[in-house]
Formats: C-alpha cells, sequence, structure tokens
C-alpha cells in the first residue's frame, strides 16, 4: 500500500512557500536546485514590496492565501484604476502579497462552437517518487478556457485536455 498525496504534500503549492524552494533544497539536499523558479517577490520583504509597487504595470500579483487564481492582478492587462487600488491593498496588508513575472504560456488549439481556437495552457507532469524517480507519460495540460485569459485554473473557468507523449525512440 503507498500514498499518493501525502498530508501536508501541498505545503509546496503554497504561493509564499514556493519563493522558499531553493534555499530549502540547497538547505536540506545541499545542492542547487536543477529546475530554476520564477523569480518571486514576497511583499512583506521591504525591498521586494518596492520593487513590486514599482512594476505593477509588468507583474502578476496574488494574495498568499487565496487559491484558484482569485484575487490576483495580472498587471500588463491592468488599468492604472486597478493597480492604485492594489497598491493600496499591498500597503495595508503586505504579507498577504506576492507577484510574480508575466509568463508567456504556451496556446493550444481547442475546439468552440465547432472551431478550433488558440487557448493558453499549462501542464502538469506527474512524476512518482520512491527508489527510483519516474515522470509518466503524459500529465494535466490545463486550458484557460476563456479568450485571451492567462488564467487557466477550473474555477476561473479553466477545464483541462487530453496530453499525449508521443515516444519516437525505437525500442
Amino acid at each position: 500500500m503507498a500514498l499518493a498525496n501525502a498530508p501536508g504534500a501541498g505545503v509546496a503549492d503554497d504561493k509564499v512557500v514556493y519563493a522558499f524552494v531553493p534555499k530549502l533544497i540547497r538547505y536540506y539536499l545541499d545542492q542547487e536546485a536543477t529546475l530554476p523558479n520564477v523569480p518571486s517577490y514576497l511583499c512583506m520583504f521591504d525591498d521586494d514590496r518596492r520593487y513590486v509597487l514599482d512594476h505593477l504595470d509588468e507583474l502578476v500579483v496574488k494574495p498568499a492565501n487565496e487559491s484558484g487564481g482569485y484575487g490576483m492582478l495580472i498587471g500588463p492587462r491592468s488599468t492604472a484604476a486597478e493597480r492604485a487600488a492594489f497598491a493600496e491593498r499591498i500597503e495595508a496588508d503586505p504579507r498577504n502579497y506576492m507577484a510574480q513575472p508575466t509568463l508567456a504560456l504556451s496556446t493550444a488549439p481547442t475546439l468552440f462552437d465547432g472551431a478550433p481556437e488558440p487557448r493558453h495552457v499549462d501542464l502538469r507532469p506527474f512524476i512518482l517518487s520512491g527508489p527510483e524517480t519516474h515522470v509518466t507519460m503524459g500529465g494535466l495540460t490545463r486550458v484557460a478556457l476563456i479568450k485571451d485569459s492567462l488564467v487557466v485554473n477550473s474555477s476561473q473557468g479553466g477545464g483541462s485536455k487530453d496530453t499525449w507523449i508521443v515516444d519516437t525512440e525505437e525500442d
């Protein structure tokens, strides 16, 4: 018998904890992370907060304690009034906000009303850990069902697509 999702496993998906993952890897494994983190700015730190407030038009700002894409500011798609309101929220409760650069998500053809249209997607691979680590032949592709949306979370109108991995190696 095995436990697929151990209690507390979701802590690594926390927006604030995510920013510390490279330091956690260094501390516990005495090595650098294999993959780099997306730059993350925690507004509870003065330097990070100043950077975020000076670059609101470039960043995605997320509440630390919300889930599913709620309460976000997507800077490049926001108005000056929305950024001003967000700056007030950040100043009032800096511990509750973090920011990251706006990523250029890939698109995939998605069928709408019988015709394909591009929609933003992200891929969540599945990795099995044990005596050996194995990346599965597939994963969860999340898709933004709202045209031009960068939010792929299902609670914000996102969906999922089949993910196919084509093996081109000869056995």
